[in-house]
């Protein structure tokens, strides 16, 4: 049997007022555990949550999802425009130790390919304490557009904080790791 790494336990965070109100379908938190089911070979669970915008309620849900369902990597959705009620990467900001722009920068990067109005996305990503937070655009088409090319780094920065050692099949996203990374 292929070795499968390590359990990974993963959040996934929709932030809308309106699925969060149940006046329509969250497409995106379902398009994200899409990507988990055919990128992950390590055994992996997911907690998917539903908020409304409103920065404390996403600071809550995240804290939640990391300090007490343990998970390692949380992946958010929804609440990155420049709209007022678009507080996700606030709230990420205020649950993490430290921010890691080159995420936001390279998911920007990557959907400038696709249309002009990416330079508004305040896409984020930070730690929080042996945990990722990803903040992901809002659209199932661009989740996968980013997440398909992000995800090359994620494992191996889960590996420097301290988590759980995450293998993914390569024919979707290959892990890069440099040669001297723990195994």
């Amino acid at each position: 049997m292929a070795d499968v790494g390590e359990f990974i336990q993963v959040g996934i965070l929709t932030s809308s007022d309106r699925a969060s109100s149940g006046e329509y379908e969250d497409l995106s938190g379902p398009a994200i555990r899409g990507f988990f089911e055919e990128a992950l070979i390590s055994e992996w669970d997911a907690i998917s949550v539903v908020v409304e915008d409103e920065q404390a309620a996403i600071e809550s849900a995240l804290i939640d999802l990391i300090d007490v369902q343990g998970c390692n990597l949380v992946v958010t959705t929804g609440g990155t425009g420049p709209a007022q009620r678009d507080v996700t990467p606030e709230a990420t900001e205020a649950v993490c130790s430290r921010m890691l722009p080159g995420f936001g920068e390279q998911m920007r990067a990557i959907s400038l390919r696709y249309v002009p109005t990416a330079i508004l996305s305040r896409q984020s990503a930070g730690i929080r304490g042996q945990a990722l937070i990803i903040n992901l655009p809002g659209a199932p088409k661009a989740i996968r557009e980013t997440i398909d090319e992000i995800f090359a780094a994620v494992p191996y920065c889960i590996d420097l904080i301290g988590g759980p050692y995450i293998e993914t099949d390569s024919a979707v996203v290959e892990s890069f790791r440099p040669k001297h990374a723990r195994r």
